[in-house]
This record gives C-alpha cells, structure tokens and sequence, in this order.
C-alpha cells in the first residue's frame, strides 16, 4: 500500500482532489463531493491530534481489532463500507470551503513524514509510522475513486 508520506505519492492525492469539481458525480454512498471532502479531513484530524473521537465501548474496541489491518494492507476497500457515526456527514456542505481545507490537513499530515512518536488511535490503538501513512492514503484513495478522480 502506498504511503501519504511518500512525496510523490502525496502530489498524485493533491493532484486528484485538485480535479474534483461541485458536481463530481459520486460511483456509489450517499455522500456528495463536497460532504466527502469534509469527511475525509476526520481521520487526517484525528491522526494529528486536532479532533477528539469518543473511546469505544469494550465490546466495539474488539470488534475494531479485527478489522484493524484492513486498514492499512495491500486490499482496496469495497464500495458502501460502513463508517464510524463520528465520521458521518448528513449536513449539507460547501464544496469551496471545503476543498482547500482539505487540502491543508492532507499537506499538514505529508509533512509529519519525519515524526517518530504517534498518539494512540482512540478506536485503534497504536499504529506504527508506517501504518499512519498507508491508513491516510488508504482512506483519501478509496474516497477520490469514489468521485472518479
């Protein structure tokens, strides 16, 4: 799996979330462009500190660490997986503001490429470098295929 910390790699994501436009037609879910754009800064957020996710329950921390390495292999993700409440968008959102903060959050993410210590996940638990690089680009890729781009 590719790596959000990888230079190239990073310039292919801004590349793609450069070409979406208001009325990229979604391939599948119930999100418009601009609600993904504002979903999609969730897990970048939380990976950097800035957003606070509510502790699983005993009982959903397991069933989290089941799934946890789907996260970040080598296997894209199938249309209409489920998401965490947290990360649902319903509201209406505005494409123009949300695509440049995007952008900054997927920018800020790339130049943690150095960092040597992550917080734990609140779901996950821990997760390597490595491991935070593949599960950001992971999820920004399953999202832009999404829209096409």
């Amino acid at each position: 799996m590719q790596s959000i910390f990888d230079d190239s790699v990073y310039q292919e994501v801004v590349t793609r979330i450069d070409n979406l436009r208001p009325d990229s037609p979604a391939k599948w879910g119930k999100m418009d462009v601009a609600q993904m754009l504002n979903h999609c800064r969730n897990p970048l957020a939380v990976g950097l500190g800035k957003q606070a996710f509510k502790k699983p329950n005993f009982f959903m921390k397991l069933l989290y660490k089941s799934f946890k390495s789907s996260l970040y292999d080598d296997k894209p993700w199938k249309p209409n997986q489920p998401t965490a409440k947290e990360y649902k968008v319903v509201t209406p959102k505005d494409f123009a503001e949300e695509k440049p903060k995007l952008l900054e959050l997927v920018t800020e993410f790339h130049q943690a490429k150095n960092k040597t210590s992550w917080d734990p996940h609140p779901a996950f638990g821990d997760f390597t470098h490595e491991q935070w690089g593949k599960l950001q680009y992971k999820h920004l890729d399953h999202h832009l295929r999404q829209f096409g781009v």
